[in-house]
């Protein structure tokens, strides 16, 4: 083989790997704007805030209505965990008539991690492994779990 050839093509062949290995970002949930936020004031009513914002998130019914618009910004290097980098949460609070009495914007360090997009399913009942579960079905073969 040529040594020009070479010169070029060992580098290349090195760095090739390198090529998964950079950082892409994802963007979750429901991005609002300044502009979105400024066109939504006290007193704006439950429809107005649909129309600017969209649908919510999540909603609450707690101690007053609340609708909640959750957004969150993710890194993920090559196989790694993703890491967080942004979440924002924000806070649209109803009074009983249904006008806008308050707004929050919250972000990481106001509290906890919200988890947008969960890999697992609760379902209710026990958590019994595999072996528990043989033991049970063979010293009960009637019962079901």
């Amino acid at each position: 083989m040529n040594f020009k050839a070479s010169a070029l093509i060992i580098p290349l062949m090195a760095t090739l790997p390198l090529g998964g290995c950079f950082t892409t970002t994802y963007t979750h949930g429901h991005v609002i704007t300044g502009d979105m936020m400024n066109q939504v004031q006290v007193g704006s009513s439950r429809e107005q805030v649909e129309l600017v914002l969209g649908s919510p998130s999540t909603t609450s019914s707690l101690n007053g209505d609340a609708y909640y618009y959750i957004s969150q910004k993710t890194a993920t290097t090559a196989f790694m965990r993703p890491d967080i980098v942004e979440q924002r949460v924000v806070a649209v609070y109803f009074d009983k008539d249904g006008f806008v009495q308050d707004m929050g914007n919250y972000t990481l360090e106001d509290g906890k991690i919200v988890d947008i997009v969960t890999r697992k399913t609760r379902t209710g009942g026990a958590d019994y492994g595999f072996l528990t579960q043989i033991l049970k079905g063979a010293t009960n073969p009637g019962f079901n779990l």
